[in-house]
């Protein structure tokens, strides 16, 4: 009986570990992708090699990668590895990759 507790009370803490990680994802409002969609069309920048980072939405980019302003959003762009990636400029977080 303790066993099938246990492994209950596991399960469901798992579960809610995850519920919590979704809650934080970013999501970007269709008006405000299509925004940046265009911008980085319209402003393609040279890709850029970051070792050692996967490029996986929730990567943190380190501070030494220059972060380019999509107007009308709050949001910062850069090209790396030839796949733009849209990050949350406040914690360097990639929020989507546009290919």
């Amino acid at each position: 009986m303790r066993t099938r507790l246990s492994t209950f009370a596991a399960g469901f803490l798992l579960l809610a570990g995850i519920g919590a990680a979704a809650a934080q994802d970013v999501i970007i409002a269709p008006e405000k992708e299509t925004v940046i969609r265009e911008y980085v069309k319209k402003q393609p920048l040279a890709s850029v090699k970051i070792p050692g980072i996967e490029l996986n939405i929730g990567s943190t980019l380190p501070d030494t990668v220059e972060l380019h302003e999509v107007p009308d959003t709050e949001y910062r762009y850069v090209v790396v590895d030839n796949r733009t990636v849209v990050v949350d400029p406040g914690t360097r977080k990639i929020i989507k990759i546009i290919d």
